[in-house]
This record gives structure tokens, sequence and C-alpha cells, in this order.
């Protein structure tokens, strides 16, 4: 795994087209280069903007939508953002890195538990535990949706944005190709369920100079400006309330289970929360089975959560890469809405909040804080900048998936893998502070090694048990 991370980070300059290098050839390449510099103007030749400031809207409260709603409010932007459930709970396991708690000045408070022992469970039932390279102010967060998207939310509030309690239905565009077009505003539609007019909301329009999509896997922005469709997982969870010595177990400890059992494609996870677990799985290939892959969870981790009582059952989609379009014009789509989800681990929340960030600082620096209209030269440097940074991430998780998940017996060969020092190290280093670190050669060399002996160890054992149940 250190191995292909160093081989991702050389090419981290590369197109981040889904997960995939870009398969144009030098002289289409060129050519488009050359359309988007006929079409794109420089932000420096934008008008500044007399008696107002710029106003974005931001559709979404979720980490994307709070981050940049609250970087947009701080950087002199009039900003709004509409929230459908501002008491929305995402089935999410809710896990963040390290580097988020201080990037993101997060509070302690809304931490529930600091995981520092994760158990990787393989299809047979063998267990590797995974921490022991873990500093002793290292941890995994594990945090409930719903309060950390509330609390950033309430800090964009605070920081002067204004949150409207909302669903965005569509929107006008300015016209293409009128020299007006340039400066000419969007006109957004929503219903908003702040009166008490009609329990279906008031039907609202609003004029912005740019619009942020932060809605999600099914975001209405990005259907408005036709960024395209993308495969995506289901993910289930249900939150489960065990007896208080139970959790015991599990008060910094979190599972991940493997095999066909659980998910063909994905894991099956126990995350503890602030006073309950949180139980669940997903997949991309069997989306109608997934109850069954619940259910086969639950059997699992059954010793554990025994006698627990099941409080709440969430549902969600989860995009499986990035949309083929990310920006048009004057809007940007970030977070889930984007495709922001990692395969083989599945996370996405940091992903969202960094993408948020740094698509409000794009539009800060585009518009000289407010001052100016920006174009969609300023959005595209967001986007030169996230996939600069990340694109290796996603494509060293992309392969671990394809090679690791396809089998019970790859996965057998995963879990023992993941019982070397060195590989604990590697991971944790670049879950929590979001960096592809490069491996020492001779102990990339010794890994691959035993990555393959692991792989041939447990083919062996696929047909010996095959033998035993023909």
């Amino acid at each position: 795994m250190a191995a292909i991370s160093s081989a991702m980070a050389a090419g981290q300059n590369s197109d981040f087209l889904g997960l995939r290098l870009a398969s144009t050839s030098s002289e289409a390449r060129n050519a488009n280069r050359r359309r988007l510099s006929l079409q794109i103007r420089a932000s420096k030749s934008s008008p500044r903007l007399s008696g107002r400031p710029l106003r974005v809207a931001v559709i979404g409260g979720g980490p994307a939508g709070g981050a940049a709603a609250e970087t947009l409010a701080k950087g002199g932007v009039e900003t709004v953002l509409i929230e459908r459930k501002l008491d929305n709970s995402k089935p999410c396991g809710g896990a963040i890195p390290l580097c988020m708690v201080g990037e993101f000045d997060l509070p302690l408070d809304i931490i529930d538990r600091k995981v520092t022992k994760m158990k990787m469970i393989s299809p047979s039932n063998v267990s590797v535990d995974i921490g022991r390279t873990l500093k002793p102010h290292e941890y995994i967060g594990m945090v409930r949706r719903e309060v950390l998207d509330a609390y950033l939310r309430e800090r964009a509030a605070e920081a002067g944005a204004t949150v409207v309690n909302g669903l965005f239905l569509k929107m006008d565009s300015p016209p293409a190709g009128s020299g007006e077009s340039a400066t000419t505003r969007y006109k957004i539609y929503y219903n908003e369920y702040n009166s008490k007019k009609s329990a279906t909301g008031e039907k609202k329009e609003m004029e912005v100079d740019a619009v942020v999509g932060a809605d999600g896997a099914n975001s209405r922005v990005a259907k408005e400006i036709g960024a395209g469709d993308y495969e995506y997982a289901i993910a289930f969870q249900e939150r489960v309330k065990i007896p208080e010595a139970k959790m015991e177990y599990y008060k910094d400890r979190a599972e991940m289970y493997v095999g066909d059992d659980v998910s063909p494609d994905f894991y099956g996870w126990v995350f503890p929360k602030c006073d309950h677990v949180a139980v669940g799985t997903g997949t991309v290939t069997h989306k109608s089975d997934i109850k069954r892959f619940q259910a086969a969870t639950r059997l699992r981790a059954c010793d554990k959560i025994a006698g627990g009582k099941i409080i709440r059952v969430e549902a969600h989609p989860i995009p499986e890469h990035p949309r083929p379009r990310r920006v048009l014009d004057r809007v940007a789509l970030v977070g889930d809405a984007a495709g922001y989800v990692t395969k083989c681990s599945g996370e996405g929340i940091y992903f969202a909040a960094k993408s948020g960030r740094m698509c409000a600082e794009a539009i800060v620096e585009g518009s000289a804080k407010g001052t100016r209209m920006i174009d969609e030269g300023d959005l595209r440097k967001y986007l030169e900048k996230f996939d600069k940074a990340y694109w290796p991430t996603y494509k060293v998780l992309d392969v671990l998936q394809k090679v690791f998940y396809r089998s019970n017996s790859a996965r057998e060969a995963f879990v023992e893998m993941c019982a070397d020092d060195y590989v604990q190290k590697m991971t944790f280093d670049s879950y929590l502070y979001k960096r592809v670190v490069p491996g020492n050669p001779l102990d990339d060399l010794k890994l691959a090694i035993n990555t393959i002996g692991s792989l041939v160890r447990s083919s062996a054992l696929r047909r010996e048990m095959a033998k035993i149940t023909a």
C-alpha cells in the first residue's frame, strides 16, 4: 500500500476525472485548454460591484455547506445558506481525522468518542487490533452528524451568514452568450419553512451572483448545471442503544467487518457514539440486498451488542466518484454533491468540509473580498487546488478497493496485512493527516512480498474450504 501511495503521489498533477487518469490525447488536451482560455475571463477584468457586496447562495447545510458559508461570510461576501432539514441526521459512521479537529477548530465537546483502537474482522472472523502505532495524542474522532452539522451552521451564522430553513427547487441562469451574462444574477427558487402561513412552506425567490451546491448526493444544483451522474452506494445504519456494561467495550474502540455476508464491495461497521453505537453497512453493486447485509452485520457483532435496542434507522446514497462536471460559470459543487467520498473507506466528512472551504476561499479571493464579480476562472482555481492535493488519496483507495474487496480470500489477505505495524503506521499517518505518505523502499518491498504471500495463502484456504463444503 505504501508503495502504491508513493507511485500515485508522483502523478498528483494529472487531470482528475472521476477516479481515473484522463485518456485524451495531447492534441485534445491542448484544444480543451484553448477553448477554456477563450471562455474564461481573467478575474482581474471582472467588474467592481457598486453599492453592494457579492451575494452567494450556499445550497445545503452539511459540513461542506457550513464550512463554505462561514468562510464566505468572514471574507466579506453576503452569504445565504439554505438547508431543508436543520435537524437532519445523515446515516454516516461519523469518523473524522485528527487534522480536521485542528484545521476547523472543532471544540472537543462535539466529539463523542476518541477512538484509539480499531478491530478489523475478516470473513472467517479472524480479528486484528489496529492502533498500536498511534501516539498518545492521536485518535479518530467520532461525531454525530446532527451535532457537527448544526455546529458548523451556527458558526456560519455567527460569522454573518443568513441561515434559511428551506428547500431549494430550481434556478434561472443568466442567458448564455450574452454580454450581460457576466454580471446578470442567478434567480433561485425555494420553499421557506420558517413561515407559519403554510405547512408545505412559502414559495420564495432570490437573486444571487453565484451558487455553491452543497446539497448532497441527490443534488438539485448538480442537475441544474448538467453535472452528470455517478455511481453511488447505499449506506444503511441503525443506532443501537446497548447496555452500559457492553458500552464500556466500545468507549474507545471501533470495529470494521469485511466479507460477502456484510457487503460484497464495502464493509460493515460498529462505531461508538455518546451513549449508543452506530451499526451499518453499504453497497454499490447489490443495493436491493442492503437489509440482508445489515442483518449479517448485526449477527457478526451480536455478542457485543446483545440486549441492545434500535433507536433510529437511517439510509442514504453515497457517491462513489466525482461528477464529470463540478463547475459551470458561477456555480460550483462541493462535498457529496461533487462526489468527494473515498472508495475503500467511504470517508467523506473531511473532504466535504475541505472542499467547501477551498471553494469559498477561491470566491473570496476572486471577488477581492466581495467587492468584484467572479467568473468561472475563479471557481476552477478551487478545482485545481483540490485535485492537486487529494487526487493521490482517491486513486490509492480506489486501487485498494479493487484489489482487496473483490473476494473473501482477498479480504482475508487484507486483514492479515493490517496486522503489520508498518502498514498500520502508514495507514494512520495518511488518514489522520490527509496526506499520501511516502514509504521506506525496503519496507515497501517487504510489504509487497508479504502481501503476495497473504493473497496466496488466502486463495489456498478458499480452495480447501470449497473442497470441504462440496
